[in-house]
């Protein structure tokens, strides 16, 4: 029930997670804990969608940083380290990060909240990828906030 699909192969935790509903995400959490294995749990927060975006990815790309931290404090119960970055580091099916997703939209808010983050889990060479990181059309956080005339994301 947990981890069941819906047609755009969605689990209800990853819907959720995309249209901000907290309540919503934290009973399915309280729920969950109660009965799938460690697994089960970890899946929950590296699964992904027919356009492979995460909960995590679904969360920033509407800048819902309440989310975003509540995600990131229930990960940190099961993920190991590796899975935490990996989690942070995903790439949707056209290779764009959460982080490339927020320069774009200019949500500076939600950037600086990602650097917090993340420079206390990542390496300085995993940061300077992340930095770097392209996408499908070779594009990086920088070319798409100048794109969008994100002047104060540059």
């Amino acid at each position: 029930m947990f981890l069941d699909k819906e047609e755009f192969k969605r689990p209800a935790w990853l819907m959720s997670a995309g249209k901000g509903q907290i309540e919503v995400l934290h009973k399915l959490w309280e729920w969950a804990k109660e009965v799938l294995t460690q697994e089960e749990l970890k899946y929950m927060f590296l699964a992904n969608d027919e356009f492979k975006r995460t909960a995590w990815r679904m969360a920033a790309d509407k800048g819902l940083i309440e989310v975003l931290h509540k995600l990131r404090d229930w990960a940190k119960e099961v993920l190991t380290q590796e899975e935490l970055k990996n989690m942070f580091l995903a790439k949707d099916r056209l290779e764009r990060t959460a982080w490339q997703m927020a320069a774009e939209k200019g949500q500076i808010e939600l950037l600086q909240k990602m650097w917090e983050w993340t420079k206390v889990l990542l390496t300085q060479e995993e940061l300077n990828n992340m930095f770097l990181a392209k996408d499908k059309c070779e594009r990086t956080a920088w070319h798409m906030a100048a794109e969008k005339g994100g002047i104060e994301v540059l």
